[in-house]
């Protein structure tokens, strides 16, 4: 599938290439680093069809669009003109360290996990073949693929000097050499070691992880300091190796030793949660929050936890199964709502969103029901809290880092019990989850649809009612029948659609327009109240680029009620293929009690359309 047109809008949506310091994926979502994050427009981008939100934070500007980011990607470096991870800029803006070494951090993380979870899978796959008699755990066959697994663990630090040399722009295969030098029967392991006469402490690197993270980091400021004091014509010729005979000693004298008092220190915090509260604590807490740590975009924060339990314990004894549990969680939830919700439309979303996260991607589920529903976040937390409880109560560890197909690598070397309880707390976690969502039910469902169509009173002295006219002539729409998920989702604000039956768009209030599109298909007016009001004319008609829309104001103008203010072609939009509903939501809808939407079918713009409850 071509996204060529699909890379240029977001683009041009977070200010241009110019705006861009560098582009990274996980598995869902885009990560971009933008050197003016104010001037993206991300109400605009959460409007794309491909789009599911954005979240920002210290970390990075983040446009969620699903797996399919994995295709979107290569065409969005190839549009940029990036060949590696990055695009260097003269901005001048500095980073705070802890934001610049969580985004790092997160970043290079993410290919990582591709060759880890394959070989966690495997190892499940394998426990199951073994444990059923098709294969002996003896045989050549067994081991020749269990040998995929060895390597992927042994060699990790090769993986990890990989993508963190491309993360910080070093050398890729002086940082190879670094690993594979430290990983050498010489010294990985070795006894007696001394550099010049200083003696060296017996370092494990093999499997490890913080060692060499430290040295990537090291190396990369040796290659700057050299740059800078090494004539031009030599630095091609000397730079390489003196980065490798300044990086080695310095690692094998400081940053192995430091990075394995960093992982030791990780596993002592563990240990001492464990024995002093109990490590149910954690498994139970991160199973049921991790919705939460998703919706803020700091899912990845826990990587360098467990990758560091794996290379120095062997197992995982907190985060591998709360993860799984706290999937499945979540795909119980949004069952949950399946079987309660009696709307065809929903069922298809809910349907949808649960597959994917049966899958292990709950990103669809998250930001496409959960946070419109918001009570899915508790459902989770009471299935997924009590499946990470019995799991941590049983005390079961993750021998790989697998989803919910790898349970098998639980059985680890014929620890059934461990499987066994394993697989309770799985499903605890999905029974919980789909049942507690089940009896909490969905908010906007028909009764209270009903309850919001009932006529209400209001106390003038207490509450304050602000009406918005309808901005055009038509038939009235309810949003959650509106053919954009960033709309019909409510995650832009609560309000209604209109099927225009004629072309000018009317001011709905007074107030000021605060935000014009350059394409004139929307805008943003803010009453003097603050309610802020967004008119946006038809489904993806930013495609049109102006075409067959013409506005009379400008932003900063003063708007009058009743104003024409936009004229839109409603029959050119049509014969373009377009849907020109024209749609009317409250942006900061969230600062109100609520909005209330008109139930009258059709309506003109001398009428009021919505209801904004003070």
């Amino acid at each position: 599938m071509e996204y060529k047109e699909f890379c240029l809008q977001l683009i041009e949506l977070v200010g241009g290439k110019e705006n861009i310091q560098s582009v990274t994926n996980c598995m869902t979502r885009l990560r971009f680093k933008l050197n003016d994050r104010s001037i993206a427009k991300t109400d605009e981008i959460k409007e794309l069809a491909d789009v599911i939100d954005v979240v920002s934070n210290d970390v990075a500007y983040q446009v969620i669009i699903g797996t399919q980011v994995q295709d979107i990607r290569p065409e969005m470096n190839k549009i940029l003109g990036l060949s590696g991870e990055s695009k260097q800029t003269d901005s001048g803006e500095k980073e705070k360290f802890i934001t610049m070494a969580l985004r790092i951090l997160s970043e290079a993380m993410g290919p990582i996990l591709i060759p880890i979870m394959a070989a966690g899978l495997l190892a499940g796959i394998l426990s199951l073949v073994s444990l059923t008699g098709l294969v002996s755990a003896e045989s050549s066959t067994y081991l020749i693929l269990d040998s995929i697994r060895q390597a992927v663990f042994f060699f990790l630090p090769v993986l990890i000097a990989i993508s963190f040399a491309r993360r910080l722009e070093v050398n890729e295969y002086l940082a190879v050499t670094i690993a594979l030098t430290l990983m050498s029967d010489a010294i990985n392991g070795a006894k007696g070691l001394d550099f010049l006469g200083l003696k060296l402490p017996e370092t494990t690197y093999s499997n490890s992880f913080f060692p060499i993270i430290l040295s990537i980091i090291f190396m990369k400021y040796v290659g700057k300091a050299l740059e800078k004091i090494m004539p031009n014509a030599l630095q091609y010729f000397f730079n390489p190796v003196l980065i490798l005979i300044i990086t080695l000693p310095v690692t094998l004298i400081l940053f192995g030793p430091m990075g394995t008092y960093i992982g030791d220190g990780l596993n002592f915090v563990f240990e001492f949660i464990g024995n002093t509260f109990g490590s149910w604590s954690v498994v139970m807490l991160y199973a049921a929050l991790q919705p939460f740590l998703i919706t803020i975009g700091a899912g990845n924060f826990i990587i360098p936890i467990f990758m560091n339990s794996y290379a120095t314990l062997g197992y995982d004894p907190v985060f591998t199964a709360a993860w799984i549990i706290s999937v499945i969680a979540v795909c119980g939830a949004v069952v949950g709502y399946f079987f309660r919700s009696k709307d065809q439309k929903q069922k298809q979303l809910f349907g949808t969103t649960a597959f994917s996260a049966f899958m292990g991607v709950t990103e669809p589920a998250v930001y496409g029901v959960f946070v419109k529903y918001r009570r899915p976040y508790i459902a989770v937390m009471i299935g997924g809290g009590l499946g990470g409880l019995f799991a941590g109560l049983m005390k079961v560890v993750g021998y790989a880092p697998v989803g919910l197909f790898g349970l098998a690598s639980f059985i680890g070397k014929d620890n059934y019990s461990n499987f066994y309880m394993m697989l309770i707390a799985v499903i605890i976690g999905f029974v919980g989850a789909g049942i507690a969502a089940f009896i909490l039910g969905i908010p906007d469902d028909e009764k209270v649809m009903e309850k919001q169509a009932a006529p209400v009173e209001m106390d003038a002295e207490a509450v304050t009612k602000l009406l918005i006219k309808a901005p055009v002539k038509g038939k009235n729409v309810a949003l959650s029948n509106v053919n954009d998920k960033a709309f019909s989702s409510s995650a832009l604000g609560k309000g209604l659609g209109i099927e225009p039956e004629e072309d000018t768009i009317h001011a709905p209030v007074n107030g000021e327009v605060v935000s014009l599109f350059p394409t004139n298909h929307a805008i943003g007016i803010k009453t003097d109240y603050g309610v802020e009001i967004l008119i946006h004319i038809g489904i993806n008609t930013v495609e049109l680029d102006g075409k067959y829309f013409e506005t009379f104001v400008k932003q900063g103008d003063k708007v009058s009620v009743g104003d024409a203010i936009l004229k839109a072609d409603m029959a050119g939009i049509r014969g373009e293929g377009y849907d020109p509903v024209v749609i009317t939501v409250i942006t900061n809808t969230a600062d109100y009690l609520d909005v209330l939407p008109s139930h009258d079918t059709s309506l003109s713009s001398e009428e009021d359309c919505l209801t904004v409850v003070v």
